[in-house]
């Protein structure tokens, strides 16, 4: 790539560049630090290159004008790094920038690793992430969000007026899956080399599907049966985990067993009110106050510790009952299967909650709620076409009828189809 007079202008560079990513990436000494620790000076000028919509390794190689032989060594090296997430799509090579989240964070501590100094890592991550609500409102602004709550199905009322659909059941998305992988669990590893790790099971982190096959491939996943994915789904229920499913309807691309003390979503809504940073199942958790008997269980077990104990009365007349705030209850279940009493149900919420039918219709509504369209769409700005259509996209986008339109399917589907072209194909 040449020589490197001022390294340090490469890295805010790339800075700049993973900001527009859809889940952002602001401006912080910490996030420098932390590209510094992860990419080489060269890297990071080769990373600024590189689109966020997935490129051929032929198409890669004439835009930066780097031969074909010496780019794919580059690519794969940084892939198996998880700098770069490398796909393979109708049997052809595609790369594309990895995001922070889903993304380089997490690939970083998927894995234990001997090549990074992870403490260090751990450290800087974790002031990126909490030291102020720049990062989790970058990530978790809007409606749309990349995962959901997925209900313990044991909870589920079993009668025929309940509609629950496939896509909602963790064990049906496992088991219709064509490969999982299993990897640690990054935000517990993370809290590992900070010293503040709970004893929850580390390695229940399940990637499936295509995320699978491109996770194994580059070294980040563990290959597994869909046996030995159901036995950690279920020795994860066991720990008190919560599981948080990709927010997609089809082809989901993975599954997390989530804690209350480490995640880095549920992190998100304790410190900052970030009510929506994870999307609600279409349950919500109801108590029978004559069952509950007060025994704090269901306490101990929400991972939002949303649950408290109420109590009247005094002596022999004293009476204690267990009470949630149903304005942040995610519809997990956990608290269920913490309940000895049969006090606790998952009724139906009142309205159910959308969830995009693939991952390229998530892209796109993420996209327009961030104002990043123009991001996503058009993103090499050496081609003046590209500029100008980004900037009127950038016009539309912050408009009332432009959201009004986008909201109708088959405009939205034409409209993305029409400009996108085969970006949506590998996403569906």
């Amino acid at each position: 790539m040449g020589h490197i007079i001022n390294p340090d202008r490469e890295y805010r560079l790339l800075q700049r560049r993973l900001d527009r990513h859809i889940t952002g990436a602001p401006e912080s000494e910490a996030f420098i630090k932390i590209l510094k620790l992860l990419f080489s000076a060269d890297e990071a000028l080769l990373a600024q290159n590189i689109p966020i919509k997935p490129i051929s390794l032929n198409g890669l190689s004439r835009k930066l004008n780097i031969s074909r032989e010496e780019l794919s060594d580059k690519m794969t090296d940084m892939a198996s790094r998880g700098l770069v997430i490398d796909i393979f799509f109708k049997n052809k090579q595609y790369y594309s920038l990895s995001p922070v989240v889903i993304g380089f964070f997490e690939f970083t501590f998927m894995r234990t690793r001997d090549d990074l100094p992870m403490a260090e890592l751990a450290r800087l991550f974790d002031h990126y992430m909490t030291a102020d609500d720049r990062f989790a409102r970058a990530v978790f602004q809007g409606d749309t969000q990349l995962g959901r709550s997925l209900v313990r199905e044991e909870a589920l009322p079993e009668n025929d007026h309940t509609e629950i659909l496939d896509w909602e059941k963790a064990s049906y998305i496992i088991q219709t899956s064509t490969t999982a992988g299993v990897s640690l669990c990054a935000c517990r590893h993370k809290a590992q080399h900070l010293g503040t790790a709970c004893d929850k099971p580390q390695e229940v982190c399940l990637s499936l599907n295509f995320s699978a096959e491109t996770l194994i491939r580059s070294g980040l996943a563990r290959l597994i049966t869909m046996g030995e994915a159901m036995e950690i789904l279920e020795t994860a229920k066991e720990a008190g985990l919560a599981q948080t499913g990709d927010n997609v309807q089809r082809h989901v691309g993975y599954i997390c067993n989530c804690c209350g003390c480490c995640c880095g979503m549920i992190e998100a809504i304790k410190l900052f009110d970030m009510r929506t940073a994870i999307v609600t199942s279409n349950w919500i958790m109801e108590i029978d106050t004559a069952r509950c008997t007060g025994c704090g269980k269901c306490v101990k077990a929400c991972p939002l510790e949303i649950i408290e104990l109420r109590q009247e009365g005094e002596g022999r007349k004293k009476n204690k009952w267990a009470q949630r705030d149903g304005s942040l209850c995610l519809g997990c279940g956990v608290c269920y299967s913490s309940c000895k009493y049969g006090a606790i149900t998952m009724t139906p919420r009142e309205q159910r909650v959308f969830t995009p039918e693939s991952t390229f219709d998530r892209l796109v509504a993420m996209a327009i709620e961030r104002g990043k369209l123009a991001d996503l769409l058009f993103e090499d700005p050496r081609r003046l076409s590209h500029r100008a259509l980004g900037r009127i996209v950038g016009v539309l986008e912050r408009t009332p009828t432009y959201k009004a339109i986008m909201a109708v399917k088959p405009l939205r589907s034409a409209f993305f189809n029409a400009i996108a072209g085969g970006f949506g194909g590998m996403l569906k």
